[in-house]
């Protein structure tokens, strides 16, 4: 299925901007569950995957976080990292906002985080990005660090079903429609050897459904996740 490229991305999310916030309903239930299952009061630092406004980002550090705890932010549109960083800069010394390139490369240490954060970007990357992407969050991983995604998925329930179809439709007339995103399963993505599943839900507000996955990086000696 076709995607947006990492350009056209940039160029809908730059104009998109605060109404991102304005469109969040079916995003709230999926996002307290990913909050209850991410033992965040256990993280030290937090690495976001496409932070979009910094509205998570601004609420894990003030509800959720310790205060010594860090957060890097990372997003592709300019748009969103001036409005991260401007909702982060009440924590200067705890937290990093920069621009990617669009591509999955993070340049960031080997091992240095032990929570990786991504909600609703997965399911606008093609699939070659989202295997690089879980490959660079279990390079960035301490071993034991937490996985913790959010992603549009496929419907159950007639509702849901008829909801999921029409947005499918959408998407295959114009993906820019709907801000490039598309239901995917994440769980396909997930190799027994490199992640341990912590908790898996499917829950379906306002009728669109999303997948919350939560899973332990695993390190083995000197197994590589490409090889898979």
């Amino acid at each position: 299925m076709r995607t947006l490229s990492h350009a056209q991305a940039k160029r809908f999310y730059d104009r998109f901007g605060t109404r991102q916030d304005r469109s969040t309903l079916y995003e709230e239930r999926p996002l307290e569950l990913l909050i209850e299952n991410a033992e965040l009061g256990e993280a030290t630092a937090v690495f976001e995957f496409g932070c979009g406004t910094g509205r998570l980002a601004e609420r894990l550090l003030c509800d959720h976080l310790s205060e010594q705890t860090t957060y890097t932010a990372v997003d592709v549109s300019d748009t969103m990292f001036g409005l991260t960083r401007e909702r982060l800069a009440q924590w200067p010394s705890r937290t990093e906002v920069y621009l990617t390139t669009g591509e999955m490369d993070l340049e960031v240490d080997d091992s240095s985080f032990d929570r990786f954060i991504c909600t609703y970007v997965c399911d606008l990357l093609s699939t070659n990005d989202i295997h690089k992407l879980l490959e660079e969050a279990h390079r960035i991983l301490r071993p034991g660090g937490l996985l913790c995604l959010a992603s549009l998925t496929a419907a159950h329930g007639f509702g849901a079903k008829l909801a999921t179809g029409l947005w499918r439709l959408t998407y295959l007339i114009s993906p820019a429609l709907v801000g490039g995103c598309r239901p995917i399963r994440l769980w396909r993505y997930i190799y027994a050897d490199y992640w341990e599943a912590r908790f898996r839900r499917v829950v379906c507000p306002g009728g669109l459904c999303s997948e919350i996955l939560v899973a332990s990086c695993i390190k083995d000696g000197e197994t590589l996740y490409e090889d898979r």
